[in-house]
C-alpha cells in the first residue's frame, strides 16, 4: 500500500477519534489513542518528506489530506483549550479549598486581637 494511502487512512482515523474525545467521559484512553495515531501519522509524513513527495491540490487524495489536516488542527486546538480550562478549574478549586480550610490565612493584623488559627 502506498504511503499516501496509509497517511490518508491514519488521518481519517485521527479525525474521527478527535471528534469522539469531546463527547466521552473517558478522555484519558482516547487521548492515548490520539497520541499513538499522531505518532504514526508523523512517521508517515516523515517518510513522505524523505521520498520528496510534494502534495498538489489537483490530486483528489492530496486535497482530501489537506482538508483532513485542517480539521485535525482545529479539533486539536479545541481539545487543548478544553484541557487548559480544566486545569484552570482545578487550580481554582485547590485555591478555594485552602481558603475554606484557613479563611484567616491572608489576614495578618496584629492589633492586639487573638485569632485562633485552624489547622
Amino acid at each position: 500500500m502506498a504511503v499516501e494511502q496509509q497517511l490518508l487512512q491514519v488521518s481519517a482515523k485521527l479525525f474521527k477519534q478527535l471528534g469522539e474525545v469531546a463527547q466521552t467521559e473517558d478522555r484519558e484512553t482516547l487521548l492515548k489513542t490520539v497520541e499513538e495515531l499522531l505518532e504514526e501519522r508523523g512517521q508517515l509524513i516523515a517518510s513522505l518528506q524523505r521520498e520528496n513527495i510534494q502534495l498538489s491540490k489537483t490530486n483528489p487524495q492530496h486535497a482530501l489530506l489537506q482538508e483532513l489536516d485542517k480539521g485535525i488542527q482545529e479539533r486539536l486546538a479545541s481539545i487543548m483549550g478544553e484541557i487548559r480550562q480544566d486545569m484552570k478549574n482545578v487550580q481554582t478549586a485547590k485555591k478555594s479549598e485552602v481558603q475554606y480550610n484557613n479563611p484567616y490565612a491572608s489576614v495578618r493584623v496584629m492589633d492586639g486581637k487573638y485569632y485562633d488559627q485552624k489547622k
